[in-house]
């Protein structure tokens, strides 16, 4: 697979693999040691970047993720975040905590669930309102200096916020939703990783699954499938919006495509900063989104796809109200 550069000069493939559904948010957690196996296939297919946090399980995914890339840990860029708060039993509270000492505090837990020397990129999960971001930076670029960190990243975090973290320690990458399915990055967000040099990772580039579709009004989603308390993926909702699936549909067709693969085939066009990391569990399915990176859109496809999406208004919002009050937008 091709690779592409993020931010500090930090070389991945061009796709990198979502680990977070394989054990929190979609369902039942999937089998360790068939995870385990589609994680090194994603290796043998060429990625090399594979994003968990402390919060997916929690702490369950970055053990998984640390067995699975054990063997090569040379060979690839392990992410994972911190910012979230949990109870004595190791329970989410649903909580920020960003501060300096829990951030230290994480990076040793991280370290040691992952079984590694060095997080090669250590994002803030959500931005801290209680925390200064300064002092969020300040807290990584120390980590960075005493070697157990090698890049410091951010996730939905709005342009001003950015702004303020990289004039303390640079910024390599900034992760927030990113698709057909959520264009707002492109308002404020994406002129401001230019400018300063940053990298973006969308994360759900699928739009958690609806954009391949085989998502519809029909679909059902178990209790723990977070899909079931969003706005954008009730009936009504999915119903309007296929209209998305049926624009990437007609793409795929003359191109012997899938809608998923066209999804990631336009987000790359988008900038070569951008490395999409869309989630499976499934090596068929990985097998299909890494056969996104090799489609080559022509100017005429996105002409179409551009012309045609200013057209769609997509239905729902893409949070519920508790999840939506954690996203930064300053």
């Amino acid at each position: 697979m091709d690779t592409r550069t993020l931010g500090q000069g930090l070389e991945v493939s061009a796709l990198g693999l979502g680990c977070m559904g394989m054990s929190h948010g979609l369902g039942p957690a999937g089998d360790h040691d068939e995870m385990v196996g589609v994680i090194r296939d994603a290796v043998d297919l060429g990625v090399t970047l594979f994003d968990t946090a402390e919060v997916y399980g929690p702490f369950v995914n970055e053990e998984l993720v640390g067995a699975a890339l054990a063997p090569v840990r040379d060979q690839v860029v392990i992410a994972t975040k911190f910012g979230f708060s949990f109870d004595a039993d190791g329970k989410q509270t649903g909580g920020l905590d960003s501060r300096p000492e829990h951030v230290r505090e994480v990076a040793d837990a991280s370290l040691r669930r992952l079984g590694v020397e060095t997080i090669d990129l250590f994002y803030q999960h959500r931005v801290d309102p209680d925390v200064p971001i300064e002092e969020v930076a300040g807290a990584v670029g120390e980590l960075i200096a005493a070697g157990k960190v090698r890049h410091f990243g951010m996730s939905e975090a709005g342009a001003g916020t950015i702004r303020r973290a990289h004039a303390v320690t640079p910024v390599t990458a900034l992760q927030s939703e990113y698709s057909l399915f959520w264009r707002e990055p492109e308002e404020s967000v994406l002129p401001t990783l230019e400018e300063l040099g940053i990298g973006f990772v969308p994360f759900s580039p699928l739009g958690r699954g609806f954009l391949t579709g085989r998502i519809d009004a029909s679909t059902t989603f178990a209790d723990n499938d977070i899909r079931r308390t969003l706005p954008r993926f009730q009936a009504d909702a999915l119903a309007a919006n296929q209209a998305v699936v049926d624009l990437l549909g007609r793409i795929a067709e003359r191109h012997d495509a899938t809608p998923g693969q066209v999804a990631l085939a336009w987000l790359l066009a988008q900038q070569p900063w951008i490395v999409p990391i869309p989630g499976t569990r499934r090596t068929t399915r990985l097998r299909e989104n890494v056969g996104g990176a090799s489609l080559a859109l022509t100017s005429a496809d996105l002409d179409e796809i551009q012309q045609a999406s200013a057209t769609i208004v997509v239905q729902g919002e893409r949070y519920n109200e508790a999840m939506q009050a954690m996203i930064d937008r300053s």
